[in-house]
């Protein structure tokens, strides 16, 4: 009978590493870093009027699409840092660069369909640029938080 129960932990356990590849908790310190800053940088950015969310959860109480600052900025950090892994000095490189050449084109979708909205002073060049320099810092933040794990 207990030989049954690790039999199930055991068949769990392995189809939660299938099912979540992309999943480790060395990652956490750095999604949790991407959240504040992106959080931090939407919010100033909705201030300086440069650009707004019209389409956010809670309204009344976030000038920012929490959504994205809270969920889907520390995913794709989490995608990074997995794929990092796997390449050398210049697929990381490639890997930046390449994300954050897409950034500016998935924000132009953003904007088409309604959830992003430019101030005519935005160049999509900002977003680039921006996006190089965040996951620059992210993946050195996550570098040093695991040098400073032994």
């Amino acid at each position: 009978m207990n030989t049954a129960k690790h039999l199930n932990v055991s068949s769990l356990r392995h189809l939660l590493k299938r099912r979540f590849p992309f999943w480790n908790k060395d990652y956490i310190p750095a999604m949790v870093l991407s959240a504040v800053i992106g959080t931090f940088l939407d919010n100033y950015f909705v201030k300086q009027q440069l650009y707004e969310f019209p389409y956010r959860p809670f309204p009344e109480l976030f000038s920012v699409n929490i959504v994205f600052t809270l969920l889907g900025l520390p995913v794709l950090v989490m995608i990074l840092l997995h794929n990092m892994k796997r390449v050398n000095l210049w697929g990381k490189a490639g890997l930046i660069i390449f994300l954050s050449l897409l950034m500016p084109i998935l924000e132009k979708l953003a904007e088409v369909c309604g959830l992003f909205v430019h101030s005519s002073e935005w160049k999509h060049l900002y977003t680039f640029a921006g996006y190089l320099v965040f996951l620059t810092i992210i993946y050195l933040f996550h570098q040093w938080v695991e040098k400073q794990k032994g």
